[in-house]
């Protein structure tokens, strides 16, 4: 019967495809390292897999050799590729030891010497080089079209005692000025800003410091622009504050603490006396510390963490709780003149400007509100919750009601609460992080002069960010993110063919 059957059904083996076969490589991988691990015994790893012992083996050592031609070293004399060497070549060379190896005109003819064998380059023609990268770097930068950016970045460096204006785009973080000048005044700061205009320049505001010859040079030039205040000097000010008054609040402690031990282990009853009389005078001045340095700390985090927060109230109740806490410091500042008048009187003078971002979000939620007909409390409520920590349970309390109010509006209105948070600015950290990145290449105005900021600011603008904690920044140059357009190789630019190892 059975035969029978057998005989009048066609059976294809191809059609019932074993275990083995059925595998893919990232399973046989895994069986393989099972194999080599030793923790089970093949005869189990086999069943589980329902594939035979013969098969794990034969997994296990496919596994083993690429593991050993992975791990194999090759040889140090082994040739990887072929470099040819030309003029250009060298040329492009010259260019990157100098601007990303930092590298000074006789250290690159050192490396020549040393790594090539080559002793026919002459620091007079690497500062031929140089030179005629910084002109076409000129003309680059000057053609660059400047309207995309809407929110820049002003600040001052001095390199040997002479000032450097530099401005930076908060978006892109291109370097827009970059400029030697004798002074930085107001008319210095004016004519610089001025010449921007000429290349489409027209931002919606800038942020800077407290420096008074930058906002009178950008009030007569750019009049109907505000400049708006950088937080991150106010709070540092303030932060200065709270860690002197706590270490002054310390200090006191510790010497209250000092004098009550010698009091108690005194047995002469003048010395008692007189250490008493100074504990008093100590415990004194320990009761009016403490409490200050208490009371500042408080002042300064209800600063930072709800006045000049991104995510907080209305810009008019932020201006009602930034004047309670400039009175507060009024109150005592004569517990500690020196220290609380400075930082009192830069908060109470630079108010408006510390707190112009405030309306600049305010306006934003209004026309969220308006788009997605939503009331703008509510909107308003979606940005304040952002200020809270997502570990803790009222985070999530306060957007499960907003939800429930929002209802499948809800996503819509938060992605655009987040978006406008993300494009309010309140610091020119940009600005300060370019200066950092400038003061390595300081070294090339003692070879180049004052020109060589024409082939920083070229470099600094189309050199590719190799990492950044933007991820829409990554692989890509200040350039490229200003126009929103690819563009080829810095070396590229300058008239090169980069090499590449095909």
């Amino acid at each position: 019967m059975v035969a029978s059957l057998i005989g009048t059904v066609p059976v294809s083996i191809a059609a019932f495809p074993s275990a083995a076969a059925q595998m893919g490589g990232g399973q046989r991988r895994d069986l393989a390292l099972a194999v080599l691990s030793g923790q089970q015994p093949v005869t189990h790893l086999a069943a589980q897999a329902q594939v035979s012992r013969k098969f794990c083996y034969q997994q296990a050592r496919k596994a083993d050799r690429a593991m050993d031609e992975a791990f194999t070293a090759e040889p140090d004399d082994q040739v990887l590729f072929h470099l040819p060497i030309t003029k250009a070549w060298i040329e492009q060379f010259v260019l990157a030891q100098t601007l990303i190896g930092h590298t000074s005109y006789r250290g690159t003819i050192d490396i020549f010497a040393t790594m090539f064998d080559y002793h026919a380059i002459s620091v007079g023609t690497i500062h031929n080089i140089i030179m005629a990268a910084v002109d076409k770097s000129r003309r680059i930068n000057d053609g660059q079209d400047l309207s995309g950016i809407r929110v820049g970045a002003h600040d001052e460096i001095f390199e040997a005692g002479t000032p450097v204006l530099v401005g930076v785009d908060l978006v892109s973080t291109y370097v827009y000025l970059l400029r030697h000048v004798e002074h930085r005044d107001e008319t210095t700061w004016g004519y610089s800003l001025l010449a921007l205009q000429q290349q489409g320049m027209n931002s919606s505001h800038t942020i800077a410091d407290g420096g008074l010859g930058l906002r009178a040079g950008q009030a007569a030039a750019w009049p109907d622009i505000p400049c708006y205040a950088d937080v991150f000097h106010a709070e540092r000010e303030l932060g200065q504050l709270v860690v002197f008054l706590a270490n002054r609040a310390a200090a006191c402690t510790n010497v209250v603490e000092a004098l009550e031990r010698k009091r108690d282990r005194s047995r002469r009853p003048d010395i008692q006396t007189t250490l008493s009389s100074q504990l008093a005078s100590a415990q004194a001045e320990q009761a009016r510390a403490v409490p200050l340095a208490r009371d500042i700390s408080v002042l300064s985090q209800w600063m930072q963490k709800d006045v000049l927060a991104v995510a907080g109230p209305c810009s008019a109740i932020r201006r009602e709780l930034f004047d309670y806490i400039v009175d507060q410091l009024r109150q005592r500042e004569a517990l500690c003149p020196h220290r609380i008048k400075p930082v009192r009187s830069m908060l109470e003078k630079h108010r408006d400007h510390l707190l112009g971002f405030a309306g600049q979000l305010d306006d934003r939620l209004a026309e969220i509100a308006l788009r997605l007909d939503l009331p703008e409390y509510l909107v308003r409520a979606l940005c304040e919750v952002q200020a809270l920590d997502p570990d803790h349970g009222i985070y999530w309390q306060r957007l499960a009601r907003l939800q429930s109010k929002l209802g499948h509006r809800f996503r819509q209105a938060q992605c655009a609460v987040q978006e406008a948070i993300a494009q309010t600015h309140r610091a020119s950290s940009m600005v300060e992080n370019t200066n950092s990145r400038l003061r390595n290449y300081f070294f090339l105005r003692r070879q180049i002069g004052n020109n060589s900021l024409d082939l920083l600011r070229f470099y600094l603008n189309h050199h590719r960010y190799q990492r950044s904690d933007r991820p829409e920044r990554r692989g890509k140059s200040p350039a490229e993110l200003l126009t929103g357009r690819p563009q080829p190789h810095w070396l590229e630019l300058l008239g090169y063919q980069p090499f590449r190892n095909n």
